[in-house]
């Protein structure tokens, strides 16, 4: 059976994670499953709740842990041992000469369900895999936890929104707590993780940009604005937000493009992806604070969106949209498919939220089926035909 004990410390509190039932569904289907999302989100454990379900046994290593890296030092002959077991590989892209064994192994026998691939950087670990396992892996993205998956506490979204969704903050016994967690997380993103997987930036320059992204949340990539006041170049500034981005701590929404006649921005919109970690950097450490800094309504931008994006069916991509004409157009997010909008969300810290000229704009360019205005209230109601309210507590309703 499965040795989580080094793993996976306290499992006094079990929060149960909305893509555990896809995860069991593709073992049940893949040899292969891939699960991706950033460090200390939960991989492991959520690993754990899926083995501990399954009616095999399981083999879980860890490529950080020497003592595992000894085991496989003959790869195939170790794991030829456990043919009837998943075998969990976790930070797999740490090992990329193991992803060509794992193709041969399942060539030989491809029953559904052997390996669980685990990973906190995603292209380099989607690269890895593809190269050797193409049409043989399911990808899924662990994000840390969402509203939904917290429901069943007591619901209070501002704790949420305060400490960001990593278990460690989340379940903090103090904000206090939280805080000096994140602080712990960022070090240790800096200085330990990304050398780890080949960046050779030093700690401290990453972490000014860094700082300087929280700054500029939900605000449009300006690189050489940023450049200049790293006193890098625009390209230097580039692939730092892209070494961020593959290790799931920033998001880079893109604009939508389906309409060609328009003069359309171009630039992506750039988020901190975890609350927690936003407001730490940002020297934010209790929900007086941030009601009193001027990032509050960026901050809860961020914060709806990741909820949002959280719970998106496959079918659909995500973008925001905005226009450079005169008559401006934004809107803070759109659900398309190629280049049909469905759906389109704006985000509001209003207890009446109302619609800006702006977003009428948008939403008469991109004609969705239906608009959504999600707001810190408790009740959803009509704006107009189409166009309707709705709660944080509610917005699974987006994509019903």
């Amino acid at each position: 059976m499965v040795d989580f004990s080094e793993a996976y410390a306290d499992n006094s509190i079990m929060i149960h994670r909305r893509i555990q039932k896809d995860i069991t569904d593709s073992l049940k289907q893949f040899p292969a499953i891939g699960l991706i999302g950033p460090r200390q989100a939960g991989k492991t454990t959520l690993a754990k709740m899926i083995t501990d379900q399954l009616d095999k046994p399981a083999l879980y290593l860890d490529m950080e842990n020497p003592q595992d890296l000894q085991k496989l030092g003959d790869a195939q002959l170790y794991l030829q041992q456990f043919q009837d077991h998943l075998i969990i590989l976790d930070e797999a892209q740490r090992k990329p000469e193991l992803f060509p064994l794992l193709r041969s192994m399942i060539d030989q026998d491809r029953k559904p369900g052997r390996f669980m691939v685990l990973g906190s950087a995603s292209p380099s670990l989607k690269r890895q895999a593809s190269e050797s396992l193409a049409g043989r892996i399911a990808y899924h993205e662990l994000s840390p936890f969402t509203l939904d998956e917290i429901s069943d506490e007591k619901y209070d979204f501002h704790k949420l929104w305060l400490r960001g969704g990593y278990p460690e903050s989340y379940l903090a016994n103090s904000d206090d707590g939280a805080t000096l967690w994140i602080e712990n997380f960022i070090q240790t993103h800096l200085e330990r993780d990304l050398p780890v997987l080949g960046v050779r930036v030093p700690a401290t320059t990453l972490l000014r940009f860094w700082t300087m992204v929280a700054h500029c949340n939900s605000q449009l990539w300006n690189a050489s604005r940023l450049a200049e006041s790293l006193g890098v170049d625009s390209k230097t500034a580039r692939r730092y937000l892209d070494i961020l981005e593959e290790t799931f701590m920033i998001r880079q929404l893109q604009p939508f493009f389906g309409n060609v006649k328009k003069r359309l921005v171009k630039s992506p919109k750039v988020y901190i992806r975890d609350s927690g970690l936003l407001h730490t950097m940002l020297k934010i450490y209790s929900y007086d604070d941030l009601c009193a800094n001027p990032i509050l309504g960026a901050s809860w931008e961020g914060f709806c969106l990741e909820q949002i994006i959280a719970l998106k069916p496959r079918k659909y991509d995500t973008y925001f949209y905005r226009t450079q004409s005169a008559a401006a157009a934004e809107i803070d997010l759109v659900f398309a498919k190629g280049l049909k909008v469905e759906i389109a969300v704006e985000i509001k810290y209003s207890l009446t939220p109302k619609l800006t000229r702006s977003s009428i704009n948008a939403i008469n360019e991109v004609a969705p089926q239906k608009t959504w205005i999600v707001y810190p209230g408790e009740e959803s109601y009509p704006i107009k035909e189409n166009i309707w309210t709705l709660p944080i507590s509610q917005i699974s309703r987006i994509f019903e």
